[in-house]
Formats: C-alpha cells, structure tokens, sequence
C-alpha cells in the first residue's frame, strides 16, 4: 500500500523549484495515510516583485524588490496551498474504504542563521478526516488556503518564512510499538457476552474499539515483546491530551499491586502522559492507593468496565466472576 501510493504521488506533476521528498506510510488499524513532504525554502518567492523600463541614457530595464511583508505573506500561502494540495492528492489516489484520514507533516530543510547548521523545522501539521476535507471546495477563486488551515485545526508556524517550527500533531512515535491487525470482535459478539469467557486476544480488541469509541485513538499491540503493553491510544485534546498506556487483564482474581506498579515504570520509559488497567476482576487496597499517588494512572475494574460497554458500545455484558468481589453486588456482575 505505501509504496504504491508514494509511487502514485512521484508522478503529480509540480512546477519546478515546488516539489520535494515525499513519505507515505499506511496504518490499516486507524485506515490513516501519513504523509512527510519536503517543503520548499524562502528562496522559492522570486525577490523581484517587476522590472520597469527606464527611459535614460542608454535606455535600462530595473528590477523591483518585492517588499519583506509580501513575500512572507505569498511564503505563508504557498505553504498552505502545498498542504492543501498533498492532502487532496492522497485521499484521491486511496479508496475510502481503506484511508479515512490524511496526516501531513511538512518540514523543510534550511540552514540555521545563527549557526550555520542544517536544520529541518516542521512548519505545518495536521490530520484531516475525509469527510471534513471533501466540504473544502479547493477550485473555488475566493478560497483562502491559510484560512483553510485552522479549519482543519492545523498546527501552522506563525512565521514560517522566519523558520518557526511546531510540534507536531501527534507528538509520539508508533513505530515504537508493534502493531497488530485489527479485528473486529464486536460482530461475533453474542447480546450477553461473558467477559470473562473472552479469550485474551478478543477481550484487548474489545477494551481497544472500546477506546476508541470513548474519543481515544487507540491501537492494540502484538502479544510478544510488548513490555506488558495491550494498547496504546492518544488524546489529541490540546494541554490534556498525550500518549496513553493501556493494560487490559481477563481474569477471575483481584489486579496484583505489582502489576499496577509495573506500568508505571512502563509510562516512565515510554514517556506516557496517563496509564489505565482494565481489568474484568477488582482492584486490592494497595493498587487502588498506589494509582492514586501516581496522579496519572486510572484503574478501571471488571463493574466499571460493563458500565462503559454498555453506554459507549451498546453491549450488556456479564462478568463471569466464581465469586463477589468485596464491596461488589449481584448485579454487578449481571
């Protein structure tokens, strides 16, 4: 998929001096594309505004310099337009069905004017769905591309011909993780599913479509090598938002305490902004005690979670406990 579409992208024609490197990478799971694009430098706007003819002796034609304020502005627009125009080009060479969202990033490589090293500044980026993007009427004479952009709610330097970066849209790297392909286990779901009865594969795809409905981008990871990881989702809500650490447990017995300690240690080393343990069973005193110190991790037990399914995913579910957990009622687990 990647390389038939970074195939697809080379042949686009773009006016000399406009057309950099490009990237493309396919998540199937979130039926994203992710685009990098290689923006062009400052010394694309042309320093000459117009040549006017001089009548002297002899007879001589002038160059005009374009004035600071409007090749900044026409830099600022130019930037807008090949974003606009990379994200149109990718939804149209993938079909629906498989790309959703288009995420850009465009850098550009220049040299740093107090150093005189190479540096490579992210000037804009965003993440479109299709849906938003397709009520953008791009051949349209009055519409502004630098309006367009927050929009979209794009991250946009407020002065990019100056090289002021921005951070990215999603401010974490997937390849980190190892992936695995999506299932869709609510389809085989029957209408009073046993969660416990779960096998551990189906249960993490469950808690990850779970989520993702809530408003996370979620992922679930491969069972091996995983560092205890089930899932990782995102936030993107701006201040609050940030990369989340999901572990899901099936099980019939109460969360041991070090298991809820091990993720923290996880959120250390994959610089986590929040952890949550999901679990079918019930949490102990010193796990419950220990989240709490943390401040940024949540611990989601087994009546909890069929409280979430049933109002984010329409799913009644049972908690096949042998047993009441302390504190727990019947119709907890019906």
């Amino acid at each position: 998929m990647t390389n038939r579409v970074e195939a697809v992208l080379a042949r686009v024609g773009y006016p000399e001096g406009l057309r950099g490197t490009w990237r493309a990478a396919f998540a199937p799971e979130s039926r994203e594309l992710v685009l990098e694009v290689e923006l062009p430098g400052q010394a694309v706007v042309p320093a000459v505004a117009q040549y006017c003819y001089k009548a002297s002796a002899p007879p001589a034609v002038v160059p005009q310099p374009r004035k600071e304020a409007d090749t900044k502005a026409m830099y600022r627009d130019l930037v807008a337009r090949l974003a606009l125009r990379a994200i149109d080009e990718g939804f149209a060479v993938t079909p629906p069905e498989l790309v959703d969202v288009v995420a850009f990033d465009g850098h550009v490589n220049a040299k740093d004017r107090a150093t005189g090293k190479a540096i490579r500044p992210r000037l804009i980026s965003l993440r479109a769905g299709r849906e938003t993007f397709e009520e953008l009427v791009l051949d349209e004479p009055e519409l502004d591309p630098v309006q367009s952009l927050p929009y979209l709610n794009a991250i946009v330097s407020q002065h990019p011909y100056d090289l002021e970066p921005v951070r990215p849209v999603v401010t974490f790297d997937l390849a980190k993780y190892k992936l695995a392909p999506e299932r869709d286990v609510i389809a085989g779901l029957d209408s009073r599913p046993d969660l416990v009865a779960l096998d551990p594969i189906e249960f993490e795809h469950l808690i990850r479509r779970l989520f993702e409905k809530i408003g996370l981008k979620s992922w679930a990871t491969q069972a091996s090598r995983d560092d205890g990881i089930d899932a990782v989702a995102i936030n993107e809500e701006p201040l609050i938002g940030g990369l989340c650490i999901i572990q899901a447990k099936r099980t019939k017995n109460a969360v041991s305490a070090e298991t809820v300690r091990a993720l923290a240690g996880v959120m250390h080393d994959k610089a986590a902004a929040k952890g949550i343990v999901v679990t079918t069973a019930w949490f102990g005193k010193a796990s419950l005690e220990f989240a709490h110190r943390t401040g940024r991790m949540e611990l989601i037990d087994g009546r909890h979670l069929k409280a979430l399914l049933l109002e984010h995913l329409g799913i009644d579910a049972l908690v096949g406990l042998p047993k009441l957990p302390p504190g727990w009622e019947t119709r907890d687990l019906t």
